[in-house]
Protein backbone atom coordinates (compact mmCIF):
# COMPACT_ATOMS: atom_id res chain seq x y z
CA UNK A 1 0.00 0.00 0.00
CA UNK A 2 1.22 3.30 -0.85
CA UNK A 3 2.10 6.00 1.90
CA UNK A 4 -0.14 8.83 2.13
CA UNK A 5 3.01 10.81 1.67
CA UNK A 6 2.68 9.09 -1.73
CA UNK A 7 -1.14 10.22 -1.99
CA UNK A 8 -1.80 13.07 -0.05
CA UNK A 9 -5.80 13.31 -0.41
CA UNK A 10 -6.13 9.65 -0.49
CA UNK A 11 -7.93 7.38 2.21
CA UNK A 12 -5.36 6.17 4.68
CA UNK A 13 -6.34 1.76 4.00
CA UNK A 14 -7.83 2.20 0.12
CA UNK A 15 -5.89 0.04 -1.73
CA UNK A 16 -3.06 1.82 -3.23
CA UNK A 17 -4.08 0.65 -6.77
CA UNK A 18 -7.66 1.78 -6.74
CA UNK A 19 -9.75 3.23 -9.78
CA UNK A 20 -10.98 6.27 -7.74
CA UNK A 21 -6.99 7.18 -7.31
CA UNK A 22 -5.76 6.36 -10.43
CA UNK A 23 -8.99 7.32 -13.02
CA UNK A 24 -11.09 9.28 -11.76
CA UNK A 25 -11.35 13.17 -12.18
CA UNK A 26 -10.00 14.70 -9.11
CA UNK A 27 -12.99 16.90 -8.44
CA UNK A 28 -14.98 13.76 -8.06
CA UNK A 29 -12.84 11.73 -6.19
CA UNK A 30 -13.96 13.13 -2.80
CA UNK A 31 -17.25 11.97 -3.70
CA UNK A 32 -16.49 8.62 -4.88
CA UNK A 33 -14.47 8.08 -1.29
CA UNK A 34 -17.14 8.92 0.38
CA UNK A 35 -19.32 6.67 -0.95
CA UNK A 36 -16.43 4.20 -0.80
CA UNK A 37 -16.03 3.82 -3.78
CA UNK A 38 -12.38 3.07 -3.74
CA UNK A 39 -13.03 0.20 -1.52
CA UNK A 40 -15.79 -1.94 -3.61
CA UNK A 41 -15.77 -5.00 -1.15
CA UNK A 42 -18.60 -3.64 0.70
CA UNK A 43 -20.52 -3.38 -2.83
CA UNK A 44 -19.77 -7.34 -3.20
CA UNK A 45 -20.86 -8.29 0.19
CA UNK A 46 -24.52 -5.64 -0.27
CA UNK A 47 -24.54 -7.03 -4.04
CA UNK A 48 -23.69 -11.35 -3.33
CA UNK A 49 -26.80 -11.79 -0.62
CA UNK A 50 -29.13 -9.99 -3.35
CA UNK A 51 -27.69 -13.03 -5.67
CA UNK A 52 -28.21 -15.45 -3.61
CA UNK A 53 -32.32 -14.76 -3.37
CA UNK A 54 -32.15 -14.63 -7.41
CA UNK A 55 -30.49 -18.25 -7.04
CA UNK A 56 -33.06 -19.33 -4.81
CA UNK A 57 -36.09 -17.97 -6.14
CA UNK A 58 -34.97 -19.93 -9.44
CA UNK A 59 -34.63 -23.20 -7.54
CA UNK A 60 -38.16 -22.06 -5.92
CA UNK A 61 -39.74 -21.73 -9.20
CA UNK A 62 -38.10 -21.31 -12.60
CA UNK A 63 -35.82 -19.17 -14.32
CA UNK A 64 -36.99 -15.98 -16.40
CA UNK A 65 -35.37 -14.10 -18.63
CA UNK A 66 -36.77 -10.70 -16.34
CA UNK A 67 -34.41 -12.57 -13.49
CA UNK A 68 -31.03 -10.81 -15.76
CA UNK A 69 -32.57 -7.57 -14.91
CA UNK A 70 -32.85 -8.13 -11.30
CA UNK A 71 -29.49 -9.31 -11.36
CA UNK A 72 -27.95 -6.12 -13.14
CA UNK A 73 -30.41 -3.74 -11.34
CA UNK A 74 -29.41 -5.63 -7.88
CA UNK A 75 -25.39 -4.42 -8.84
CA UNK A 76 -26.14 -0.84 -9.61
CA UNK A 77 -28.14 -0.58 -6.55
CA UNK A 78 -26.04 -2.24 -4.78
CA UNK A 79 -22.93 0.66 -5.49
CA UNK A 80 -25.35 3.40 -5.48
CA UNK A 81 -26.81 2.46 -1.76
CA UNK A 82 -24.07 0.94 -0.39
CA UNK A 83 -22.64 4.44 -1.57
CA UNK A 84 -25.48 5.97 0.38
CA UNK A 85 -25.14 3.89 3.66
CA UNK A 86 -21.87 5.17 3.85
CA UNK A 87 -22.33 8.30 3.08
CA UNK A 88 -24.72 8.22 6.07
CA UNK A 89 -22.27 5.92 8.12
CA UNK A 90 -19.53 9.35 7.57
CA UNK A 91 -22.30 11.75 8.37
CA UNK A 92 -23.05 10.41 11.59
CA UNK A 93 -19.46 9.19 12.59
CA UNK A 94 -17.20 11.99 11.73
CA UNK A 95 -16.56 12.95 15.15
CA UNK A 96 -15.71 9.50 15.75
CA UNK A 97 -13.78 8.79 12.58
CA UNK A 98 -11.79 11.73 13.56
CA UNK A 99 -10.30 10.47 16.75
CA UNK A 100 -9.06 7.14 15.02
CA UNK A 101 -5.94 6.63 12.93
CA UNK A 102 -7.70 4.35 9.92
CA UNK A 103 -10.70 6.64 9.61
CA UNK A 104 -9.47 10.03 10.00
CA UNK A 105 -8.16 10.99 6.32
CA UNK A 106 -11.99 10.31 5.07
CA UNK A 107 -13.43 13.02 3.34
CA UNK A 108 -15.40 14.06 5.75
CA UNK A 109 -13.24 14.61 9.20
CA UNK A 110 -10.25 15.44 6.52
CA UNK A 111 -12.00 18.00 5.53
CA UNK A 112 -12.43 17.35 1.67
CA UNK A 113 -16.37 17.24 1.70
CA UNK A 114 -18.46 19.51 3.95
CA UNK A 115 -21.50 18.62 5.86
CA UNK A 116 -24.08 20.41 3.58
CA UNK A 117 -22.23 18.45 0.53
CA UNK A 118 -22.70 14.96 2.04
CA UNK A 119 -25.89 15.31 2.82
CA UNK A 120 -26.94 16.56 -0.83
CA UNK A 121 -24.61 13.44 -2.18
CA UNK A 122 -26.84 11.08 0.21
CA UNK A 123 -29.66 12.43 -1.27
CA UNK A 124 -28.68 11.76 -5.09
CA UNK A 125 -27.90 8.25 -4.25
CA UNK A 126 -31.12 7.94 -2.62
CA UNK A 127 -32.90 8.88 -5.05
CA UNK A 128 -31.21 6.95 -8.42
CA UNK A 129 -31.78 3.67 -5.92
CA UNK A 130 -35.46 4.42 -5.54
CA UNK A 131 -35.41 4.91 -9.35
CA UNK A 132 -33.75 0.93 -9.93
CA UNK A 133 -35.98 -0.15 -7.81
CA UNK A 134 -39.29 0.56 -8.64
CA UNK A 135 -38.64 -1.08 -11.72
CA UNK A 136 -38.50 -4.12 -9.72
CA UNK A 137 -42.31 -4.86 -8.89
CA UNK A 138 -44.16 -3.81 -5.54
CA UNK A 139 -42.87 -6.57 -3.76
CA UNK A 140 -39.72 -5.58 -3.92
CA UNK A 141 -40.39 -2.01 -3.83
CA UNK A 142 -42.40 -2.50 0.16
CA UNK A 143 -39.01 -4.47 0.86
CA UNK A 144 -36.77 -1.56 -0.12
CA UNK A 145 -38.67 0.89 1.92
CA UNK A 146 -38.82 -1.51 5.08
CA UNK A 147 -35.06 -1.93 4.70
CA UNK A 148 -34.69 1.99 5.44
CA UNK A 149 -35.06 2.04 9.23
CA UNK A 150 -32.12 -0.63 9.62
CA UNK A 151 -29.78 1.61 7.33
CA UNK A 152 -30.32 4.65 9.59
CA UNK A 153 -29.54 2.43 13.10
CA UNK A 154 -26.76 0.89 11.72
CA UNK A 155 -24.31 3.59 12.37
CA UNK A 156 -25.77 4.43 16.07
CA UNK A 157 -25.60 0.98 17.14
CA UNK A 158 -21.99 0.91 17.93
CA UNK A 159 -23.29 3.56 20.75
CA UNK A 160 -25.67 1.28 22.68
CA UNK A 161 -24.77 -1.82 21.74
CA UNK A 162 -21.69 -4.42 21.85
CA UNK A 163 -23.49 -5.77 18.52
CA UNK A 164 -23.12 -3.72 15.92
CA UNK A 165 -22.33 -6.10 13.23
CA UNK A 166 -25.76 -7.93 14.14
CA UNK A 167 -27.21 -4.67 13.28
CA UNK A 168 -25.21 -4.64 10.06
CA UNK A 169 -26.01 -8.08 9.35
CA UNK A 170 -29.54 -6.96 9.32
CA UNK A 171 -29.32 -3.97 6.75
CA UNK A 172 -26.83 -5.91 4.18
CA UNK A 173 -28.05 -9.24 4.31
CA UNK A 174 -32.09 -7.67 3.42
CA UNK A 175 -31.49 -7.92 -0.45
CA UNK A 176 -31.84 -11.52 -0.31
CA UNK A 177 -35.06 -11.32 0.45
CA UNK A 178 -35.48 -7.70 -1.94
CA UNK A 179 -34.50 -9.63 -4.86
CA UNK A 180 -36.29 -12.83 -3.96
CA UNK A 181 -39.57 -10.97 -4.07
CA UNK A 182 -38.79 -9.47 -7.53
CA UNK A 183 -38.93 -12.50 -9.15
CA UNK A 184 -41.67 -14.38 -6.91
CA UNK A 185 -43.58 -11.13 -6.07
CA UNK A 186 -43.27 -12.27 -2.92
CA UNK A 187 -41.51 -13.22 0.35
CA UNK A 188 -41.29 -17.29 1.30
CA UNK A 189 -39.81 -19.06 4.08
CA UNK A 190 -36.55 -19.79 2.57
CA UNK A 191 -35.29 -16.44 2.08
CA UNK A 192 -35.64 -15.32 5.05
CA UNK A 193 -34.24 -18.51 6.94
CA UNK A 194 -31.27 -17.65 4.47
CA UNK A 195 -30.93 -13.83 5.71
CA UNK A 196 -30.83 -15.14 9.04
CA UNK A 197 -27.68 -17.48 7.92
CA UNK A 198 -26.77 -14.47 6.25
CA UNK A 199 -26.42 -12.34 9.34
CA UNK A 200 -23.97 -15.13 10.95
CA UNK A 201 -21.81 -14.61 7.86
CA UNK A 202 -21.77 -10.91 8.42
CA UNK A 203 -20.34 -11.03 11.89
CA UNK A 204 -18.72 -13.16 11.39
CA UNK A 205 -16.70 -11.33 8.72
CA UNK A 206 -17.00 -7.80 10.09
CA UNK A 207 -15.14 -9.13 13.65
CA UNK A 208 -12.46 -10.14 11.52
CA UNK A 209 -12.47 -6.47 10.06
CA UNK A 210 -13.12 -4.62 13.65
CA UNK A 211 -10.35 -6.64 15.10
CA UNK A 212 -8.41 -3.38 12.97
CA UNK A 213 -9.46 -1.13 15.48
CA UNK A 214 -10.08 -2.40 18.58
CA UNK A 215 -7.25 -0.09 20.59
CA UNK A 216 -8.54 3.11 19.07
CA UNK A 217 -12.19 1.52 19.98
CA UNK A 218 -11.35 1.25 23.68
CA UNK A 219 -9.88 4.71 23.51
CA UNK A 220 -13.00 6.40 22.47
CA UNK A 221 -15.42 3.70 23.86
CA UNK A 222 -16.92 2.37 20.59
CA UNK A 223 -18.57 -1.15 20.94
CA UNK A 224 -18.04 -3.92 18.72
CA UNK A 225 -18.25 -7.67 19.01
CA UNK A 226 -14.51 -7.85 18.02
CA UNK A 227 -13.72 -6.30 21.83
CA UNK A 228 -16.47 -8.21 22.72
CA UNK A 229 -15.02 -11.68 22.14
CA UNK A 230 -11.23 -10.29 21.92
CA UNK A 231 -9.02 -13.23 22.28
CA UNK A 232 -11.70 -15.67 21.85
CA UNK A 233 -12.34 -14.13 18.60
CA UNK A 234 -11.15 -17.29 16.21
CA UNK A 235 -13.43 -19.91 18.84
CA UNK A 236 -16.68 -17.95 18.43
CA UNK A 237 -16.28 -17.37 14.85
CA UNK A 238 -16.03 -21.03 14.13
CA UNK A 239 -19.12 -21.06 15.40
CA UNK A 240 -21.08 -18.05 13.59
CA UNK A 241 -19.57 -19.90 10.72
CA UNK A 242 -20.93 -23.12 11.68
CA UNK A 243 -24.42 -21.46 12.11
CA UNK A 244 -24.24 -19.59 8.92
CA UNK A 245 -23.45 -22.69 6.88
CA UNK A 246 -26.31 -24.91 8.63
CA UNK A 247 -28.87 -22.24 8.35
CA UNK A 248 -27.82 -21.55 4.73
CA UNK A 249 -28.38 -24.95 4.07
CA UNK A 250 -31.75 -25.38 5.53
CA UNK A 251 -32.66 -22.20 3.38
CA UNK A 252 -31.85 -24.70 0.23
CA UNK A 253 -33.83 -27.59 1.41
CA UNK A 254 -36.97 -24.89 1.77
CA UNK A 255 -36.86 -24.51 -2.21
CA UNK A 256 -37.52 -27.15 -4.97
CA UNK A 257 -35.33 -27.63 -7.37
CA UNK A 258 -31.51 -29.10 -7.58
CA UNK A 259 -30.65 -28.94 -3.76
CA UNK A 260 -27.89 -31.06 -4.13
CA UNK A 261 -26.05 -28.58 -6.15
CA UNK A 262 -27.20 -25.32 -3.72
CA UNK A 263 -25.70 -27.77 -1.17
CA UNK A 264 -22.62 -28.20 -2.59
CA UNK A 265 -22.32 -24.56 -2.66
CA UNK A 266 -23.06 -23.96 1.25
CA UNK A 267 -20.40 -26.65 1.43
CA UNK A 268 -17.47 -25.04 -0.48
CA UNK A 269 -18.87 -21.88 0.96
CA UNK A 270 -17.95 -23.51 4.26
CA UNK A 271 -14.86 -24.49 3.32
CA UNK A 272 -13.95 -21.11 2.70
CA UNK A 273 -14.65 -19.64 6.16
CA UNK A 274 -12.74 -22.80 7.45
CA UNK A 275 -9.26 -21.86 5.70
CA UNK A 276 -10.52 -17.62 6.81
CA UNK A 277 -10.09 -19.25 10.43
CA UNK A 278 -6.96 -20.98 10.17
CA UNK A 279 -5.18 -17.80 8.45
CA UNK A 280 -6.97 -15.66 11.52
CA UNK A 281 -4.84 -13.68 13.59
CA UNK A 282 -7.06 -10.74 15.21
CA UNK A 283 -3.83 -9.15 16.37
CA UNK A 284 -2.41 -8.50 13.02
CA UNK A 285 -4.34 -5.95 11.24
CA UNK A 286 -2.98 -6.94 7.57
CA UNK A 287 -4.27 -10.13 8.26
CA UNK A 288 -7.92 -9.00 8.76
CA UNK A 289 -8.28 -6.81 6.23
CA UNK A 290 -6.96 -9.50 3.58
CA UNK A 291 -9.51 -12.19 5.78
CA UNK A 292 -12.59 -9.23 4.84
CA UNK A 293 -11.96 -8.71 1.20
CA UNK A 294 -11.61 -12.34 0.71
CA UNK A 295 -15.40 -12.71 2.11
CA UNK A 296 -16.64 -11.63 -1.39
CA UNK A 297 -15.11 -15.13 -2.64
CA UNK A 298 -17.19 -17.16 -0.28
CA UNK A 299 -20.01 -14.93 -1.07
CA UNK A 300 -19.48 -15.54 -4.72
CA UNK A 301 -18.66 -19.49 -4.72
CA UNK A 302 -22.26 -19.72 -3.46
CA UNK A 303 -23.62 -17.32 -5.44
CA UNK A 304 -22.49 -19.23 -8.43
CA UNK A 305 -24.00 -22.08 -7.23
CA UNK A 306 -27.30 -20.89 -6.91
CA UNK A 307 -26.60 -19.59 -10.06
CA UNK A 308 -25.92 -23.37 -11.67
CA UNK A 309 -28.93 -24.88 -9.46
CA UNK A 310 -31.47 -22.53 -10.66
CA UNK A 311 -30.73 -22.43 -14.29
CA UNK A 312 -30.72 -26.09 -14.05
Amino acid sequence: MQSRTERPDAVVDAPADNWVDRFAPPRTRPWLRLSRADRPIGTWLLLLPCWWGIGLAMMADAPRLFDLWIALACTIGAFVMRGAGCTWNDITDRAIDAQVARTRSRPLPSGQVGLRGAYLWLGLQGLVGLAILVTLGQAAVWMGVASLALVAIYPFAKRFTWWPQLFLGFAFNWGVMLAYAAHMGRVDAAPVVAWLGAIAWTIFYDTIYAHQDVEDDALIGVRSTARLFADRSPQILAGFAVVAVAVLAVAIGLTGRNQLMGWAGVLAFGLHLMWQLQKFRPDQGDICLELFRSNRDSGLILALFLAVAGLA
